[in-house]
């Protein structure tokens, strides 16, 4: 463990962590370190601020923040029906795309190389819909949790666009079938999306295809083989060119379009879509400056602690926006595979571990909750007694 930050504020504790995945959700986490905090120092302020970049929690997230849950019937990724849940605020709703389309709606066969092939984001460009009729004139698209690799054709077929073969027959907009694209007509997308500002929160810079992109790259966890995922980035080249004619311009090639197997690519080729930092996007519409002005220390956490992290994923981000404001930021994780310089390169002054008090990683994750207790415990000790004795 590195020693904790000196800080001369003596206010409140913010506790915002991503989700320890397998063990503990990013509410789950916030709330054991929160009861061991409260714990050491009962007169603390701690305030629980779980976070997350795009992925999974992202609705949850917005909710705990103010934003209304909206729950509706849609397309999964196999066509069979779903329930899934955004968030809506005045005109702005936040879609995590898993939530229709992602692996959890496979089944109990999980991933295979047919559900590879078949699944579609169409229940995605569903949910837009439903928010566009709710009034939103902000949509903003997590995109972790992938179960499809269409470069986004569902969803746009879901908004009205069509696509077509060489002999004029409608396809079903899923990535084996992108193969035999021929003709995208974009004259039947909903007139509405061209007043919409449409932002996909993307934490990959993964081109659309090649050995890089959304088929080599993601596919084999989306239970894709090797033949499968040449299959798939030959679809996407493919459905590539189809777009480019429609739209008059290539951006296959572009950092992040192939996030969430090219949904990102087909957002923003066709409709415009930005692409933007999970992270700092998700803290900006919640107000996170506001909640760590003035606090003494932000705690963040994550399962692993790694190179990717250091990439500006959920930790990093918080990290980042609490420098801004001259807060201090330490860290909590199942393992840390990063040295203590990048950790203080990135603004982290102390990394705890779950593995630090108990190496074998298997209890460590059954045991996450309990483990984060006495970690929020100690950290809130260890606060307690740099102020003691500054």
């Amino acid at each position: 463990m590195i020693s904790p930050p000196v800080h001369n504020s003596t206010g409140h504790m913010v506790i915002a962590p991503d989700k320890f995945k397998g063990s503990a959700s990013a509410s789950d986490a916030a709330a054991a370190l929160a009861r061991g905090a409260r714990s050491a120092a009962p007169h603390l302020k701690v305030i629980e601020f779980p976070v997350a970049d795009g992925g999974e929690g992202t609705v949850e997230m917005m909710i705990r923040q103010g934003y209304a849950p909206v729950t509706c019937s849609v397309t999964g990724p196999l066509q069979q029906t779903v329930t899934a849940t955004y968030a809506l605020r005045g005109n702005t709703a936040v879609i995590e795309m898993a939530s229709a389309a992602g692996l959890a709606h496979l089944g109990s066969g999980g991933p295979t190389r047919t559900t590879a092939r078949t699944a579609s984001t169409r229940g995605v460009g569903q949910l837009m819909v439903d928010a566009l009729d709710r009034g939103a004139h902000r949509i903003v698209l997590g995109v972790g949790g992938s179960a499809t690799t269409d470069g986004g054709a569902g969803a746009l077929a879901a908004l009205g666009a069509r696509i077509f073969n060489a002999d004029g027959d409608p396809i079903y907009p899923c990535a084996q079938d992108l193969s035999e694209a021929h003709v995208l007509c974009v004259d039947a997308l909903d007139p509405r999306l061209r007043d919409v500002e449409l932002i996909v929160a993307c934490d990959v810079d993964n081109p659309l295809t090649g050995r890089h992109g959304a088929a080599f790259v993601y596919a084999p966890q989306k239970g894709a083989s090797l033949h499968t995922v040449a299959h798939l980035d030959h679809a996407l080249s493919r459905w590539a060119d189809v777009v480019a004619t429609a739209v008059g311009r290539d951006i296959r090639d572009s950092p992040g379009v192939g996030a969430a197997g090219g949904l990102a690519f087909g957002m923003a080729a066709v409709l415009g879509a930005r692409l933007t930092s999970g992270i700092e996007l998700l803290l900006e519409l919640t107000s996170f400056s506001d909640v760590v002005r003035d606090a003494a220390l932000v705690v963040v956490g994550e399962g692993s602690l790694d190179e990717q992290s250091l990439r500006g994923k959920g930790p990093v981000g918080v990290a980042r926006a609490a420098r801004q404001v001259g807060v201090p930021t330490v860290a909590v994780a199942g393992r840390s595979l990063v040295t203590a310089d990048d950790a203080h390169a990135v603004g982290l002054g102390a990394v705890y571990t779950l593995t630090d008090l108990e190496p074998d990683e298997r209890n460590s994750m059954a045991n996450a909750e309990s483990l984060l207790e006495q970690i929020g415990s100690g950290i809130a000790r260890d606060y307690l007694s740099v102020h003691a004795h500054r």
